[in-house]
């Protein structure tokens, strides 16, 4: 049985590929400080492992004997890591490569890394992005996410850690919090029940790609489950959602009327990022994705509100 550490099993992600890799047959340790007491995951054969990202004691202990180790916690959002980037640099960088080094002490076989399909490859006007397309970051928290692709590099052609960095595009969910400053798909289901303004950075044009949760849990652990051919995989639908298009869509499915606060769009937002998946779907077969209203409809009631009310 591969014995696996999930570093964030209580976030978004993390928790539902605890429970996914559960059901699987793998022997999961889920790590995270768990400090609200509240375990997100539903599985029950899990090993909990309460520690500090930031104590570098915690991370030794907790990857040894461990055969994979997925790293999918993040200290900063894109919104706090442009507040202060140096944060993201002492919160997230520097300590995944203290990581990546007791994982070599600890004799890791394989490093699941959860980089970002979005804000990873910048403004560069493409209708969509390959892996083989050069990444221009512009923001702090992007910025950082490829500095930690590099030094994945970097250690296995030092120690000979294999690596893999899923970049993923937008998740959103069942088990999402909607109280959260993060994702536009969970903001606008809070703020449009809750009869209050969504705001629409721009004008409604920008398009993203977005991936329901548990397509992604089933892309991940295809890749989990085989010796990859490559370092770098984008995870995502590979199809084009607008802004205005997805706030239509969570109008739909709250059956609530919507209205906007437009604001104007930060500098380091990119205009338009649709991921192309081919290199996955080559290797590892075609996906069925959600549409966006099936998700979105599923988010809501997973987040357990009132709907159509």
């Amino acid at each position: 049985m591969v014995r696996a550490l999930v570093i964030g099993a209580n976030g978004f992600i993390g928790s539902h590929l605890v429970d996914a890799m559960c059901d699987a047959g793998y022997d999961v340790t889920a790590f995270d400080r768990f400090s609200n007491g509240k375990r997100t995951f539903a599985a029950t054969s899990v090993t909990e492992f309460i520690g500090d990202f930031l104590n570098r004691g915690d991370i030794e202990k907790a990857v040894k004997g461990q055969d994979f180790v997925f790293h999918f916690l993040s200290t900063t959002t894109p919104a706090t890591a442009q507040s202060d980037p140096s944060l993201d640099i002492r919160t997230n960088v520097e300590p995944t490569v203290q990581l990546l080094e007791a994982c070599v002490d600890a004799g890791v076989q394989r490093f699941f890394y959860a980089s970002t399909g979005g804000a990873i490859y910048g403004n560069q006007g493409l209708e969509s992005y390959s892996e083989l397309d050069m990444p221009l970051p512009v923001s702090p928290y992007a910025i950082g996410k490829l500095t930690v692709e590099n030094y994945l590099r970097y250690f296995h052609a030092t120690h000979d850690l294999s690596s893999v960095a899923l970049r993923i595009s937008n998740p959103y969910g069942s088990g999402q919090a909607l109280h959260k400053k993060q994702g536009l798909i969970p903001i606008a289901i809070r703020r449009i029940l809750n009869a209050q303004p969504v705001v629409q950075m721009g004008d409604g044009s920008m398009v993203r790609d977005f991936i329901y949760i548990d397509d992604l849990i089933a892309m991940i652990l295809k890749i989990a489950a085989h010796t990859p051919n490559w370092p770098i995989y984008n995870l995502g639908s590979g199809r084009a959602a607008s802004v205005a298009e997805v706030i239509a869509a969570v109008g739909r499915a709250t059956n609530r009327p919507v209205e906007l606060d437009i604001q104007p769009a930060p500098a380091t937002f990119v205009r338009k990022v649709v991921l192309d998946i081919s290199r996955y779907i080559e290797e590892f077969g075609a996906v069925s994705f959600s549409t966006l209203d099936e998700g979105i409809l599923r988010t809501l009631e997973g987040s357990g509100e009132n709907i159509g009310k």
